[in-house]
C-alpha cells in the first residue's frame, strides 16, 4: 500500500499507513481492504469510534477485531490507553458455525509467529502467553480466560442472550456468586461489536443506553467516573435501523481501484432474482422442485420431474420460513435424490435442534461445500434451512430458492450465495411468491395481518426498484443493495418503504438505574424489584412460549428418603446445564412430544420420575412423572394444559432413558425408550452423551465434569484418579442406621479453575504465602491499568488481608489443614488444602466475613483515606460474590451474635454507599480486580505443583 488515505487530523504519514498494513497482514494473513485502512486511520488510530459500521455482506466486517487489536497495541505501547481492553463480538443466537471464534483463534495463532513479536510485546503478552479468547455459546465451555486478568486484552464471542444476561448481572448458566465478576468485566473496559445489529434492535438499544449514559449508570463524580474504563458499542450491519450520527459506510474510493482483487468481485457479484408465482402445489413441493431444477444440466420442459437427468456439481440452498416446511422440503429432495449421485448430499438445518448437534453440523457443511472456500465440488448438494442458517455463518452457495419473508431477512439470504463473486459466477435466486396474505375477515384485518400485508407489499416494491429498466433483471448484488441504502439515506419515502418491508422492531422496556441496582444485588435470593431480563434483550416478542429440553443419564432422584429442593438445586449447581446440552423449542411442541413418548413405555415405569423442571436461574420447580403425561380424558387434558403452562420459560431435564432424540431433533417415534425401571441403576441409551459432561465435540478434550456411582468401600482406581476432584455427592442409599452406602459422585477436572468457592484442591499452601502472591498480582494489575498510586495501595492492602478469616479454627479444621501441614511440612495457617471439605464442621462460615475485623485492625489499612477503607472492606467481603448486599454470619465465633449481626448490617450499608458512589458496573469492576488477583495467585500455586 503506497498511498496515504487516512486523515488523523491532517497528520497522517506514509509510515503510519505502512505500519498498520503490515501489522494487519501479520494478524490476518491478508492485506487490509481500503475501507479497513480508512476505519483505522480516521477512528481507531485516534482512540475514537464511529457510531456504526455499515458494510455490505461479505466484505470482512469481522476483521474489525484485528483493527481494534492493532490500535490497542499501539496505545498500550505508548502508555495512553483509551480503547477498551476487552472486545466482545456478539452474534445472534441463531448462528451455527462460530465464524467469529475461528477468526479470533486465527488472530491468536498468528500472534505467536515470530513476525508478531512487536505486536505481542506491545499487548503485554509474554513469550508463552496466548491472547485470551472465550466463547459463550454452542459447544464451547466458557474457559473463563477472559476473567483471569482485567489488565490484559481479551476477545469474547457470545450470543445476545449469553452476553446480555451476564452484562445485566443475571448470567444464564452462571452461579449468583460469579455474576458480579462477569458483569464487572463486561460493563467496563469493554467494546461490544454487535454483528447484524438490525436483527436485534432491543439489544442494540440496551447497549446504546448503557454506552451513551455513563453518568446515569456510573459515578456522579467526574473524577471517580474517569477511573472506570469505558463501556463502548460499535454496531456492525449492512442494513442499519438505528439512526446514528457518525456511521462509517463504504465509499466509492474504497472500491474503484481496478486492481482490487477482493472488494470488486464481492461487491459486484452477480445475483439475479426471479419471482416464481406459486401454483396449486404445496410450498414444500414447489421449493424442492425449483431447487432440483437449479442443479440440472438442462432446463427441460418437464419442470424437474425427471430425476434421472444429469446434475451439475452445484450447491443449492433452500430457505423456508417454517420448520415444518423445511423438514418436508428436505424429505422431498431426498426422494428425488434416491436414484442419483446426489443421494445423501442433502442437509437440514433448523433452530429447534440440540446445540451439540447444531455445532457439529460445521463438518457436514464443509463436506457438502457450503462453507466458503471449501474447494471445488464434484457433486450437487442441497441445504434446507430456516432462519437458523441466515445469520452468523459464512455460507457460499451457487444458487438459492426460498419463500418470501421480511426485507432484512431477504438481505441476509441474498448474502449466502455467490459470496466471493468472480468471473463466470452467476447466482440464480428464485423466490416463490405465494401471493398477498389474505386476512380472515377482509373488512377487519387484525394488526398482525396488516403487518404481514405491509411487509409483502414493501418487499415486492423494493424488488421492483432493483429491476434493471433495460434488461428487466432484478439484481440483488451487494452493490445494488448498497446503492439502494444510499438512496434511502437521502429519500424519506424510500427509507419508509424499507421500514414497511422490514419486521417491526419489538416493543421493549426502558432501562433505568433502579433496575440495574436491583439486578446487581446478586446475593439476594429474592427481590420484588428484579424482573426477568429477557424483554430488555429481545423486547416483548410475540412468539410461542419456549421450553429448553436437556437429557441427562443421571438425575437427582431416589426412592427414599424423599429428595429435598435444596438437594436438587445443589446438584445442578455442581453440574450446571451447559448450552451444548440444550434444545429449545415451543412449549406446546414439547408437551405433544412428551405425551407421545410416555405412551410408549411399559406400565411398570409410570410411577417413576422422568424429568426435573428448573427455572431460568436454576431453582427447582417440580418433578415430572411418566403418569403425569398419560391419559386422554377431559380431566387429563386439563392436567396436560397445566403442565404445558408450567413448561413455559423453564428447563426440562429428562432422564436419558426417556429417549426421543435423533440427530439433535425431537422425534416421538424413535424406538429408544425406558430401558430399566431401576431409577438408581440407569442404562445408557444411544441418545445420551455418556457419563462425561461438557465434552468437546472433538472427543479428545477432557470433560469439565463427570458422574460416577460409588458404593461404600468399593471405589475403583478410576474414581480415585488424582485428575478428578469430587465437588458434590448425591445420596442414593442409606443403611438402616443412616450411614451413606451408595452415592452419585459429581467430580470436576482438577485443571478447571474454581473461582466461586473456597478451594480444597491442588498443592497445600500457607496463608501468608498465598496472600503475598495475591498482593503482588493485585499491584501488577493496578499498575498495568494505570490506576493512581493510592488506589493501587488500597487494592494491595485488600489483597493482603482478603483471606485472614481462614485463620478461624473452624475453617482450618473443616479443610483438614493439620493433616496437610504435617504431610507437606508447612508451618502456620493454610489457605489451600487437599480437602475434602467437611461442610458440617464449617457450619456455613464465610471466611470473607471473618476477614473484616482483621482488616480493620491492620496498621496499613488504617492509613488509607476513609473512602478507600470503605472500598477495601467491600472488596474483601465480596471477593467470592457475596456481600451484595447480604453475607451470612453463621459459623463465625469471633464476636457475640449481636455484634455479628451489626457487622453484617455494615456490609449491606457499605454496599449501598459504594454502589451509589461508583455505579453498579463500576463497583463490580473494582471487585473483579481483587478476584482476578486471587485467581492468578491460586493458579500460580497449582502450576508450581505440576512443575
Amino acid at each position: 500500500m503506497k498511498e496515504s488515505i487516512g486523515m488523523n487530523n491532517g497528520q497522517e504519514t506514509l509510515r503510519d499507513v505502512i505500519v498498520f498494513a503490515k501489522q494487519f497482514e501479520i494478524l490476518t494473513g491478508f492485506t487490509p481492504m481500503r475501507w479497513q485502512q480508512r476505519l483505522y486511520d480516521e477512528y481507531f488510530a485516534n482512540g475514537a469510534l464511529p457510531s456504526s459500521v455499515s458494510m455490505p455482506t461479505g466484505l470482512g466486517k469481522t476483521a474489525v477485531m484485528a483493527i481494534w487489536l492493532v490500535a490497542l497495541a499501539q496505545q498500550m505501547k505508548s502508555g495512553q490507553v483509551s480503547l477498551p481492553r476487552r472486545m466482545v463480538y456478539v452474534v445472534d443466537r441463531r448462528a451455527v458455525v462460530d465464524q467469529a471464534t475461528h477468526f479470533a483463534e486465527d488472530l491468536r495463532a498468528n500472534l505467536q509467529n515470530i513476525e508478531a513479536i512487536e505486536l505481542r510485546d506491545a499487548l503485554g503478552l509474554g513469550e508463552a502467553e496466548a491472547l485470551p479468547i472465550s466463547t459463550l455459546r454452542g459447544q464451547f465451555v466458557d474457559n473463563r480466560d477472559w476473567l483471569e486478568d482485567p489488565s490484559h486484552p481479551a476477545i469474547i464471542v457470545g450470543t445476545v442472550d449469553m452476553v446480555g444476561s451476564r452484562l445485566l448481572f443475571e448470567g444464564y448458566g452462571v452461579s449468583p456468586k460469579m455474576r458480579p465478576y462477569h458483569a464487572g468485566l463486561l460493563g467496563a473496559d469493554t467494546l461490544v461489536l454487535l454483528d447484524e445489529a438490525h436483527l436485534v434492535p432491543p439489544f442494540e438499544a440496551l447497549l446504546a443506553e448503557i454506552a451513551e449514559n455513563a453518568g446515569r449508570y456510573g459515578s456522579q463524580e467526574k473524577a471517580l467516573g474517569a477511573l472506570i474504563p469505558k463501556f463502548q458499542l460499535l454496531p456492525l450491519s449492512a442494513t442499519g435501523r438505528r439512526q446514528t450520527a457518525r456511521p462509517f459506510v463504504l465509499e466509492e474510493r474504497d472500491f474503484r481501484n481496478p486492481d482490487d482483487a477482493i472488494v470488486l468481485p464481492r461487491l459486484f457479484a452477480e445475483k439475479h432474482l426471479t419471482l416464481h408465482a406459486k401454483s396449486g402445489e404445496k410450498l414444500e413441493d414447489g421449493l424442492a422442485k425449483l431447487a432440483w431444477a437449479a442443479a440440472r444440466e438442462t432446463q427441460e420442459p418437464n419442470n424437474g420431474e425427471n430425476t434421472n437427468t444429469s446434475l451439475k456439481p452445484v450447491r443449492v440452498i433452500v430457505y423456508c420460513d417454517s420448520r415444518d416446511v423445511a423438514e418436508k422440503t428436505k424429505a422431498a429432495l431426498d426422494k428425488k435424490a434416491e436414484e442419483t449421485v446426489s443421494k445423501g448430499r442433502t442437509e437440514l438445518f433448523v433452530g429447534a435442534r440440540r446445540v451439540r448437534e447444531r455445532t457439529m453440523a460445521e463438518q457436514r457443511l464443509k463436506e457438502l461445500g457450503f462453507l466458503a472456500d471449501t474447494g471445488k465440488q464434484t457433486a450437487p448438494a442441497f441445504l434446507v434451512a430456516t432462519s437458523a442458517g441466515e445469520v452468523g455463518i459464512d455460507l457460499d452457495a451457487d444458487h438459492l430458492v426460498c419463500d418470501l419473508v421480511a426485507w432484512e431477512r431477504m438481505v441476509q439470504r441474498f448474502g449466502r450465495v455467490n459470496r466471493r463473486g468472480g468471473e463466470n459466477r452467476l447466482a440464480n435466486i428464485v423466490v416463490i411468491d405465494e401471493g398477498e396474505p389474505q386476512p380472515k375477515k377482509q373488512e377487519a384485518p387484525t394488526a398482525d395481518e396488516q403487518m404481514r400485508i405491509r411487509i409483502y407489499r414493501g418487499v415486492k416494491q423494493l424488488l421492483e426498484k432493483l429491476r434493471d429498466v433495460h434488461s428487466a433483471t432484478i439484481s440483488v448484488s451487494p452493490e445494488s443493495l448498497r446503492q439502494l441504502n444510499e438512496r434511502a439515506s437521502k429519500d424519506d419515502t424510500l427509507r419508509q418503504l424499507i421500514a414497511d418491508a422490514s419486521s417491526p422492531a419489538p416493543l421493549r422496556p426502558a432501562l433505568n438505574r433502579a433496575l440495574v441496582d436491583a439486578w446487581s444485588m446478586t446475593s439476594l435470593p429474592e427481590h420484588t424489584g428484579r424482573p426477568e431480563i429477557a424483554p430488555w434483550l429481545r423486547g416483548w416478542v410475540d412468539e410461542e412460549p419456549q421450553t429448553t429440553v436437556v437429557w441427562r443419564k443421571y438425575l437427582p432422584v431416589r426412592t427414599k428418603p424423599q429428595v429435598t429442593k435444596k438437594e436438587i438445586e445443589d446438584f445442578f449447581e455442581a453440574a450446571p446445564i451447559h448450552t451444548s446440552e440444550t434444545l429449545e423449542t415451543e412449549a406446546f411442541s414439547v408437551m405433544k412430544w412428551l405425551k407421545a413418548r410416555a405412551s410408549k413405555f411399559d406400565v411398570e415405569v409410570n410411577d417413576h420420575v422422568c424429568g426435573i423442571l428448573l427455572t431460568v436461574d436454576g431453582k427447582f420447580a417440580q418433578a415430572l412423572y411418566v403418569k403425569d403425561l398419560l391419559g386422554d380424558l377431559e380431566s387429563d387434558k386439563e392436567r396436560h394444559k397445566d403442565i404445558e403452562k408450567k413448561l413455559t420459560g423453564k428447563t426440562l431435564v429428562l432422564t436419558a432413558n426417556f429417549g426421543g432424540l435423533k440427530d439433535g431433533l425431537l422425534k416421538k417415534d424413535e424406538k429408544d425408550g425406558w430401558l430399566s425401571p431401576d431409577r438408581e441403576r440407569l442404562q445408557l441409551p444411544e441418545t445420551a452423551d455418556g457419563d462425561a459432561h461438557w465434552m468437546d465435540t472433538d472427543g479428545e478434550t477432557p470433560p469439565v465434569i463427570r458422574f460416577r456411582i460409588v458404593e461404600r468401600d468399593t471405589k475403583s482406581a478410576e474414581d480415585s484418579d488424582d485428575a478428578w476432584l469430587e465437588s458434590q455427592r448425591f445420596v442414593l442409599e442409606r443403611s438402616d442406621d443412616g450411614e451413606i452406602t451408595r452415592w452419585l459422585s459429581i467430580q470436576k477436572w482438577r485443571d478447571t479453575s474454581n473461582t466461586e468457592n473456597d478451594r480444597a484442591e491442588g498443592r497445600p499452601q500457607a496463608l501468608a504465602e498465598h496472600q503475598c502472591w495475591t498482593t503482588k498480582r493485585a499491584e501488577a494489575i493496578g499498575k498495568r491499568l494505570g490506576l493512581p498510586e493510592d488506589y493501587i495501595a488500597m487494592l494491595a492492602i485488600a489483597a493482603r488481608l482478603h483471606d485472614e478469616g481462614k485463620r478461624a479454627r473452624c475453617w482450618q479444621k473443616a479443610f483438614q489443614a493439620e493433616r496437610d501441614k504435617k504431610k507437606f511440612g508447612i508451618s502456620g495457617d493454610l489457605a489451600k488444602t487437599r480437602g475434602p471439605i467437611h461442610q458440617q464442621m464449617l457450619g456455613g462460615y464465610r471466611h470473607e466475613f471473618g476477614s473484616l475485623p482483621h482488616a480493620k485492625d491492620d496498621a496499613e489499612f488504617k492509613k488509607l483515606p476513609e473512602e478507600l477503607q470503605d472500598l477495601a472492606l467491600h472488596l474483601i467481603a465480596a471477593h467470592h460474590g457475596y456481600a451484595r448486599p447480604l453475607i451470612a454470619t453463621s459459623g463465625c465465633d469471633d464476636a457475640p451474635p449481636s455484634m455479628l449481626e451489626e457487622r453484617a448490617c455494615e456490609v449491606a450499608l457499605r454496599f449501598a454507599r459504594l454502589q451509589k458512589r461508583w455505579g453498579p458496573w463500576g463497583l463490580a469492576w473494582w471487585e473483579s480486580l481483587l478476584r482476578a488477583a486471587d485467581v492468578q495467585a491460586s493458579r500460580d500455586n497449582d502450576k508450581r505443583e505440576k512443575n
